[in-house]
């Protein structure tokens, strides 16, 4: 593989997407070559692999200064407050959701910075967007903070790649699930919490009914998703607010029945909570075509697939 000459900086690296992302790009560029950085501790994962720094992304200041000084060429930002814990300080999920993005695309504008990543989110849809195979273009109405501030996001992010030449470059990712970090508060988490559940307990119970589908993602497809779309030819890129990426809708009846082939005696009930009417609001599954179009996205994991791996690894953990 040839040098890279690439600094990366990952912002909120201790986080559910950032800990897996931070230790896939220092396999790829190098363990000097991007520095991490979260106002939490840094995640044990990532403890002796590469350098660390305690940031805030509202202090446009101490991001400026860190920019300059570690040479960066390129930002992974992943701080944010998720859906269910949005609802419960809506001012301060849209504050930090917002104002984190304004500030790296001033400093990316400002420094010209090569590429910048921002994730958005399947929240992005509402109620009157389809429920199945949402496409790329649609009704968009969110009904949660989160989801206004992600859909507000990626027009500024078109807005300074249409402006200033910022190539930021986004995925709404669906709900992620992983073996390696905690969930985030999102509505999605059921999914990785019936693991815990399954394999500590033998039982859970569900804040979701038991048929709420929603499009999810195993977090090694999600991974991989991000650094085929920031490895694509600018010229590729055809969408500069988001790109919907599908990997495998399911329901938690589903998933449970699932995990019961695997551990025989687990048990599953339902207790839905306010979490339901965010479930209820997004769309059952997503329509990714522009993306396996644009730059060859494709998932490798289904459901059944995902569901072994995540047992095998949580039980050797």
């Amino acid at each position: 593989m040839s040098v890279v000459k690439d600094k990366i900086l990952v912002i909120g690296a201790s986080g559910q997407i950032g800990v897996e992302l931070t230790l896939a790009l220092r396999k790829r560029y190098g363990n000097l070559n991007v520095v991490a950085s979260d106002l939490r501790e840094e995640n044990p994962l990532l403890k002796g692999s590469g350098p660390y720094v305690s940031l805030d992304v509202m202090n446009k200041e101490m991001l400026h200064v860190q920019v300059i000084r570690q040479n960066i060429t390129q930002i992974y930002l992943l701080a944010a407050i998720l859906s269910a814990t949005g609802e419960k300080n809506p001012n301060l999920a849209w504050h930090l959701n917002m104002q984190g993005l304004l500030n790296v695309l001033d400093i990316a504008r400002e420094e010209k910075l090569h590429k910048i990543y921002w994730p958005s989110s399947i929240a992005v849809f509402g109620p009157t967007s389809p429920k199945q195979h949402c496409p790329q273009q649609t009704i968009i109405e969110p009904s949660t903070v989160y989801g206004i501030s992600k859909y507000a996001g990626e027009f500024w992010c078109k807005y300074y790649h249409n402006r200033y030449g910022v190539d930021v470059r986004s995925l709404r990712y669906p709900g992620l699930i992983s073996y390696k970090s905690e969930p985030g508060g999102g509505t999605t988490d059921y999914a990785i919490e019936i693991f815990n559940g399954a394999l500590e307990d033998k039982k859970y119970r569900c804040f979701l009914k038991e048929d709420t589908f929603l499009p999810m993602m195993y977090m090694p497809d999600a991974i991989r998703a991000t650094l085929e779309l920031m490895d694509a030819p600018a010229d590729k890129i055809s969408v500069r607010t988001s790109y919907n990426i599908s990997g495998m809708s399911f329901s938690p009846k589903e998933i449970g029945a699932e995990i019961l082939k695997l551990i025989p005696d687990f048990k599953l009930s339902y207790a839905p909570d306010y979490r339901q009417a965010i479930a209820d609001s997004w769309p059952q599954s997503i329509d990714d075509t522009v993306a396996s179009g644009d730059w060859g996205w494709k998932p490798q994991y289904n459901l059944p697939k995902m569901t072994a791996d995540m047992i095998e690894n949580l039980s050797n953990n």
